[in-house]
């Protein structure tokens, strides 16, 4: 399994030592032009190009023996692969997987149960944008050495999606999490009407690569937190998970969040209720690991920036003893000083900024506590994460 967090923070160090590592996000065909995680044929020769999860690559493609599998242009030895279901779907799914797999889909288009009624004209572009979402979702959480297991696998302990319009009764569906099935209403995909619904939210961000961070965040918490280990801390940290849900609910609707707020939770409707806590951190854990490592990947950093960043000290990790507290802390720094360099690239253009939202010390705390979780449930708990 590839060492994610421990590469990336070595990669945070480099501006210190002078060393130069690979580019992560960007990928070269065969013929040499770069190719990106999207992309499903290279622009520049029309090689078919196709993603491995398992190695967080794009690769070109060369044809096999036996029609519909393919082998890797720079690894022709490494097997045979099959190009997912989706591909000739408005999903454009460019993801591969071992040509023995009993499949036609891959890991990412395994999990869904319901796609969008496609006899709406309008929902093609809008699956298109789902799944483009989930796709970057999915990947990052196998990165990171979480399972995803659909729930054609495991019905009590999968994951699964279903994305719905308008009922009969004329009753939008509601974005949620329940025992592991996210729902998304498909009209989210809308640009216009996902604006909307943020304005009239008062939030200050709302996408859907947001929505699905926020709800697989509940799926884990199920599946990481509750009756183990961590469940003690979660409630330390976070507070108590049994307090009801809907009088949480009813209360944070008529009252709104507490004036103080912005000094303990990274939202204000983490202050909601625990597990929205969770979620809200937890979806923020998840921007910042895929926008530090994007940002870094492109050769971006902020070092040479003249910005008078505080960083955060030792005191603030939920342990401060942690052989990977110094690793960790390099990107939360870092990840403070890019999302100021981008907040002001995005006020020269006129737009809103990049990452609107203020990291209290109480929230260093609360996503420590959360990679922690996440480098235990994926075997990484035990790695010494270095930075010179």
């Amino acid at each position: 399994m590839f060492q994610f967090f421990e590469q990336l923070s070595t990669r945070i160090a480099a501006p210190f030592v002078g060393e130069k590592k690979r580019n992560s996000k960007v990928w070269h065909c065969r013929c040499g032009q770069s190719i990106f995680f999207q992309n499903t044929q290279c622009l520049a020769c029309s090689a078919a190009l196709g993603y491995l999860p398992e190695q967080s690559k794009v690769s070109a493609l060369e044809p096999g023996a036996d029609l519909g599998t393919w082998r890797l242009s720079d690894e022709p030895g490494a097997g045979l692969y099959r190009r997912c279901a989706n591909l000739d779907t408005p999903a454009a799914c460019n993801w591969l997987f071992p040509e023995h797999n009993a499949t036609e889909f891959c890991v990412a288009c395994s999990v869904n149960k319901m796609i969008p009624d496609l006899t709406v004209p309008e929902n093609s572009e809008r699956w298109l944008k789902i799944e483009t979402a989930k796709r970057r979702l999915v990947a990052q959480l196998i990165t990171l050495g979480l399972q995803v297991i659909p729930k054609t696998v495991d019905e009590q302990r999968g994951l699964a999606f279903e994305f719905l319009g308008v009922n009969l009764e004329g009753e939008a569906p509601t974005t949620g999490h329940a025992n592991g099935l996210i729902t998304l209403n498909v009209d989210e995909a809308d640009d216009a009407i996902r604006e909307k619904i943020r304005v009239q939210m008062h939030e200050p961000y709302r996408t859907l690569l947001g929505h699905f961070r926020h709800e697989v965040g509940h799926y884990y918490w199920d599946r990481l937190i509750a009756d183990t280990y961590w469940q003690d801390g979660f409630r330390n940290l976070f507070g108590d998970d049994r307090a009801s849900y809907a009088d949480a609910l009813d209360h944070h609707y008529e009252n709104g969040a507490p004036a103080d707020w912005p000094q303990r939770y990274v939202s204000a409707y983490a202050t909601m209720h625990p597990w929205e806590d969770w979620a809200e951190t937890w979806a923020h854990y998840l921007h910042m690991m895929d926008a530090v490592d994007t940002a870094l990947s492109l050769g971006m950093s902020a070092r040479d920036m003249d910005l008078d960043y505080t960083p955060f000290p030792p005191e603030t990790l939920y342990d401060p003893q942690h052989p990977g507290g110094p690793a960790f802390l390099a990107f939360v720094n870092a990840w403070i000083e890019l999302a100021g360099m981008l907040n002001e690239l995005s006020r020269a253009m006129g737009q809103p900024d990049f990452y609107p939202f203020v990291v209290p010390p109480a929230v260093v705390t609360k996503l420590h506590f959360i990679h922690l979780v996440i480098q235990s449930a994926g075997g990484k708990a035990d790695e010494v994460l270095q930075v010179a």
